[in-house]
């Protein structure tokens, strides 16, 4: 009965966040056109209602863990489902995405990634795709801005493996900023498919900084390391809210 009613909470809170989104991404698109600062008010107060109609209809409660960076960093991002993406909108000031080149022409989230400076790629073009992805954000930051990228490419769910790609490492290397890793359990309260959505609380938490002038073999052997590492021990502590 209990996991019954649960599934219930699930399929209405799933409805009524993604009504949201059209909602706000309607009601904040004049302002968005306008300013970018418009674009990220908008992102931000729709990740906000996004966490806070978690609270009460699904008993999810999102917390991020970790100094959150705010200046000229790269985020590389463990990202197990959609939730890791609104904890860090909410957290991060002026958070830029490198996206898959799809997403652009979905409704709403094409627009605001658009004005808010994320970087599209064609993940079925490797070379081509990562010598695009440093031209561009060459170009898109002339203006301050936290970089995110997901180094392993997609969502991973929890317990599979995906290999961390060299984008990631290349932009490291590129723009010359720190990188900040970040770890994540969120994939066991809220997956990647499917409506059902757990009760607890789902972490993201931004590790130590690698600094600047790492090889990239070393680089990649180091990110990888540290996240997988932290994010397993998310999972453990995840697991023992769902017994």
């Amino acid at each position: 009965m209990a996991h019954a009613l649960q599934w219930l909470r699930s399929l209405l809170y799933v409805v009524q966040v993604y009504l949201a989104m059209a909602v706000i991404g309607i009601l904040f698109t004049p302002y968005a056109i306008l300013s970018k600062r418009g674009a990220r008010r908008a992102c931000k107060t729709y990740a906000r209602y996004a966490l806070w109609s978690a609270r009460w209809m699904i008993g999810l409660r999102g917390e991020v863990r970790g100094p959150i960076p705010t200046d000229e960093v790269l985020i590389a991002a463990k990202h197990q489902s959609f939730l890791d993406i609104l904890l860090i909108i909410e957290a991060v000031p002026q958070a830029k995405f490198i996206m898959k080149r799809e997403l652009l022409w979905t409704p709403f989230i094409g627009l605001y990634a658009k004005r808010l400076g994320c970087i599209p790629v064609d993940r079925g073009k490797r070379g081509q795709a990562i010598a695009r992805m440093v031209q561009d954000v060459a170009a898109e930051f002339s203006e301050p801005g936290q970089l995110v990228i997901y180094p392993q490419g997609t969502r991973v769910a929890p317990g599979d493996y995906k290999p961390y790609k060299v984008g990631s490492a290349v932009l490291y290397e590129g723009t010359g900023y720190p990188c900040v890793p970040a770890a994540t359990n969120v994939g066991m309260f809220w997956p990647k498919s499917g409506i059902y959505r757990h009760k607890g609380v789902a972490v993201v938490e931004f590790l130590e900084r690698i600094p600047p002038g790492l090889g990239r073999e070393a680089f990649l052997v180091r990110l990888e390391s540290e996240i997988e590492e932290r994010s397993q021990a998310l999972m453990d502590e995840a697991r023992g809210q769902l017994a």
